[in-house]
């Protein structure tokens, strides 16, 4: 029978334009879907086992997706239009504006996706890969790969191995492997640039508050271990790095625009007190507050 995948999924607003078309394997379970929503559908999705999902079409304008729950817009970001979602990551969904789609979506054994990543990169390196989730809207290569399988899904006439390897092909171009470069433009599981003005604004509203990484991340409809992965992959920082200089930024505005104290601004931007900031404001910069605000005046 091969494996047959465990899937709570409730929707709301979406039906099927054709039987659904599905293969299982030893280790895996492939299903094609194509269906309608209507504007304002919903659906919760979780799965047990890591699993990736593949759209054959644009939905990104019409469909919103977010890891955390709820109808609130500020919580949906934009459904990509490949994901690779971790075991038991849960998944929102929201339309926007009715659609027509078709997707792939592939459940895979984690245990058989260790064995064959972990071959390649080693054990830990595998199991950090399958732990983070990932996006991608630019799909060149996901996509062609994905046809294949959807082929192999939908047609029972050839061997079972063909699957299996074009499984672990879409897998290792969703996860990124240390072997392939890295995307750097932030199509590929990062954050918006929308996402990260919303971010600084949310520092900039309470400037000598410390936001933990749980805070950044509901702002922007990220689940934190979600947030963390996108955060870094589209700042190279870690969130706690990214206030410190955001907040820099804020003190610098002030001193040149204010007739302040250093010790008055250290204490408005929540340092503990003019030691730390100045010690926080050295990493940053380089230089003392005293010395880059004569340099600055000086100008």
């Amino acid at each position: 029978m091969g494996f047959m995948h465990s899937m709570t999924c409730t929707t709301a607003g979406i039906q099927r334009t054709a039987p659904v078309r599905w293969r299982a394997y030893e280790a895996m379970c492939g299903v094609y879907w194509e269906a309608e929503g209507k504007a304002g559908a919903t659906g919760y999705y979780r799965s047990p086992d890591p699993r990736v999902l593949l759209f054959f079409n644009d939905v990104s304008e019409h469909i919103g997706m977010s890891d955390l729950g709820g109808d609130d817009d500020q919580c949906q970001r934009p459904l990509v239009r490949a994901v690779y979602v971790p075991a038991g990551q849960p998944m929102w969904t929201k339309f926007r504006a009715g659609l027509r789609f078709s997707h792939l979506d592939l459940h895979m054994k984690e245990a058989w996706l260790m064995e064959r990543l972990g071959a390649a990169v080693g054990g830990p390196a595998a199991a950090s890969l399958l732990q983070q989730p990932r996006q991608a809207q630019d799909v060149a290569i996901i996509a062609a790969i994905g046809e294949a399988l959807k082929h192999e899904v939908c047609s029972t006439a050839r061997h079972p191995m063909i699957a299996e390897n074009l499984a672990i092909a879409l897998v290792a171009a969703m996860v990124d492997p240390p072997w392939t470069p890295a995307a750097q433009d932030g199509s590929s599981g990062g954050l918006t640039p929308a996402q990260m003005r919303r971010l600084s604004r949310l520092v900039a509203a309470e400037p000598g508050r410390r936001l933990a990484s749980a805070d950044l991340a509901e702002a922007v409809g990220f689940s934190p271990s979600w947030f963390a992965h996108a955060f870094k992959k589209t700042t190279g920082k870690t969130p706690l790095q990214w206030q410190q200089e955001r907040r820099i930024d804020l003190v610098k505005q002030t001193l040149l625009a204010e007739n302040v104290m250093i010790a008055e601004v250290a204490s408005q931007f929540g340092f503990a007190d003019q030691a730390h900031f100045t010690r926080v404001f050295r990493q940053v910069t380089g230089t003392t507050p005293a010395v880059w605000l004569r340099e600055s005046r000086n100008r």
